[in-house]
């Protein structure tokens, strides 16, 4: 497993996309699996932007916006290549949800604990994550929650990945 992280725009997506293609054999399979819920017209334009960039790089595109494990069913393995983006939408989604706002160690532990399973049964696996406390503004407390399980899952997904990579400007830097 490779954990890819970055800020907005930084473009750690497709440095992810890049990596799959290089760890693929022909005739592996390719997965992507898109975690964010479409609530409106500016997600709409980032799934569009999203596929325009994949297109004809071989990926089986699976939308599990909650419990990541889900997509095992939908995916031949092993011997397939995943690229999961992105754990901030995954973390968001399990979160907030319609019954109120989940604890933080219930939802760490529902993304990560997904995220490691798919790890276990895959070939490889490629996850991309957002740095989540570069700007120093204090936000309401549901926010912060969000903030501090972002961090906890980040840094357990790090511990557990062979290899880590933060993407600034483009470059990927190796962190582990």
């Amino acid at each position: 497993m490779e954990l890819v992280i970055g800020g907005g725009g930084s473009g750690k997506s497709a440095y992810a996309e890049q990596a799959v293609a290089s760890l693929t054999k022909d005739g592996m399979k390719r997965y992507y699996l898109a975690t964010m819920r479409v609530l409106d017209e500016e997600g709409k334009k980032r799934v569009a932007r999203h596929k325009k960039l994949r297109a004809g790089k071989g990926f089986r595109a699976i939308e599990q916006p909650v419990r990541i494990q889900g997509a095992l069913g939908k995916m031949e393995t092993p011997g397939c290549a995943v690229l999961l983006e992105c754990v901030s939408n995954l973390m968001a989604n399990e979160m907030f949800t319609q019954e109120g706002v989940l604890e933080e160690a219930q939802a760490v532990d529902a993304v990560v604990n997904g995220i490691l399973l798919l790890r276990d049964n895959v070939t490889h696996f490629i996850v991309v994550s957002n740095n989540v406390f570069e700007d120093g503004i204090m936000y309401d407390e549901a926010t912060m929650k969000y903030i501090r399980a972002m961090g906890r899952a980040n840094r357990l997904l790090a511990a557990a990945a062979q290899r880590v990579v933060e993407v600034v400007a483009g470059e990927p830097v190796r962190i582990k």
